[in-house]
């Protein structure tokens, strides 16, 4: 099947601008598309439509249909179309090449470290805030409930992470601190399905609706089952000042317009 998702496409783009990108361009890889032959792919999109003068690829980069085209390709055909092909060596640090497969093993076995090593930021997810059980409230840890989360998921347990506002059509920006947990909530009686649960530092306001993008900076503990709310009530203090001592140094990024 189709490997898990480790960014939105909306996200994507925004990354690439905060890196200097000044354009980018989507093309939608279908069947068409995919069926094209380097030299067709060359000159209609590079050439004919991005008037490209010099092109940068990876070392390993392979285009057209089957395949067929490699740097060596890719450079001839520049030449007769009018623009110069540079390769880019692919990075890498001693444990090997950066690739999104390595990203996808380290968040799937919730490697954070690993995570940051290859992704050079932290890993998140995105969703909407839909109506719980609202159980979290009686507790004093109203948490929102993250629904439509379409990229990969660490582990279940419970995390310190950041958490960004991602409104459409406006600039994301820092909304809280927090914890979040995802599991089953095996202390809760009758709960039902796994969750993705974020408890907010200091937000009172009703957040229903709105869009998120939580940032996991660091693994807390495994989900356990405690003796009753009490106990878990005790535990979730403590995990709340573990995580605001973790997140306390990180503040949001100018070049993502105050986000983190």
């Amino acid at each position: 099947g189709e490997p898990e998702r480790l960014t939105t496409m909306e996200r994507r783009i925004e990354l690439l601008g905060r890196h200097g990108a000044d354009r980018v361009v989507v093309k939608k890889f279908d069947r068409e598309f995919a069926a094209q032959s380097p030299l067709a792919f060359a000159r209609d999109l590079l050439a004919t439509e991005l008037h490209a003068s010099e092109v940068v690829v990876g070392q390993n980069f392979r285009f057209g249909a089957k395949r067929a085209g490699d740097f060596a390709t890719l450079s001839e055909i520049g030449n007769t179309l009018g623009f110069t092909a540079r390769a880019h060596a692919v990075a890498e640090d001693d444990r090997g090449a950066f690739s999104s497969t390595r990203a996808r093993a380290a968040v799937a076995s919730g490697d954070l470290d690993e995570v940051m090593a290859v992704l050079g930021r932290f890993h998140s997810l995105s969703g909407v805030v839909k109506q719980g059980q609202k159980l979290g409230r009686t507790l004093g840890f109203p948490t929102a409930n993250l629904h439509d989360i379409t990229e990969l998921s660490p582990p279940d347990g419970i995390y310190a992470v950041l958490v960004d506002s991602i409104e459409p059509g406006k600039k994301a920006r820092a909304l809280a601190h927090g914890v979040m947990s995802i599991g089953v909530r095996p202390t809760i009686e009758g709960a039902v399905g796994k969750t993705s649960e974020v408890f907010l530092f200091d937000l009172s306001r009703d957040l229903y609706g709105v869009n998120f993008r939580v940032h996991f900076v660091a693994y807390l503990r495994p989900e356990m089952k405690f003796d009753g709310l009490d106990a878990l009530v005790v535990q979730m203090k403590k995990d709340e000042a573990e995580a605001r001592a973790r997140l306390a140094k990180i503040t949001p990024s100018e070049e993502l317009g105050g986000a983190y």
